[in-house]
């Protein structure tokens, strides 16, 4: 495995969001499955995921499947008391840190309750409105 990878899934692992921001490019894209918007930056996505981690509850990566740049991990959780299934799209740049994020997931009244949370918690949350702009 991609020490990028090994890494990120002990991040995930021990819940210190803080921490993502250090296997991210400086440009990284993400790709929420809850909109058709993508956030840019290091530290939009870093703030996007750290909130994620605590929307998501007993989470655990199922399968990891990947090699070289490109990578994809089936994950398991739940929302609030909803389950869900879904894969993080995981694209490394030169450097082996995260540039492309791309988050699908099923079913779509769990997508629908991740959108939800997320949007109370953004709404609450100052440091979005400096990264309003990093929407692209």
């Amino acid at each position: 495995m991609h020490p990028t990878i090994e890494r990120m899934t002990e991040i995930i692992a021990a819940g210190d969001d803080r921490k993502i921001v250090e296997i991210l490019a400086e440009d990284v894209l993400f790709m929420p499955p809850t909109y058709w918007k993508t956030w840019k930056g290091r530290e939009p996505v870093a703030a996007v995921l750290g909130h994620v981690g605590q929307v998501f509850s007993e989470f655990r990566y199922r399968r990891i499947m990947g090699d070289g740049k490109d990578w994809a991990l089936e994950f398991q959780c739940k929302i609030g008391d909803r389950d869900a299934v879904g894969v993080d799209l995981i694209t490394l740049d030169d450097d082996g840190l995260i540039a492309e994020f791309e988050v699908v997931m099923r079913p779509h009244s769990s997508v629908g309750a991740l959108r939800e949370a997320m949007n109370k918690r953004v709404m609450t949350d100052a440091r979005f409105l400096k990264f309003k702009d990093a929407l692209a």
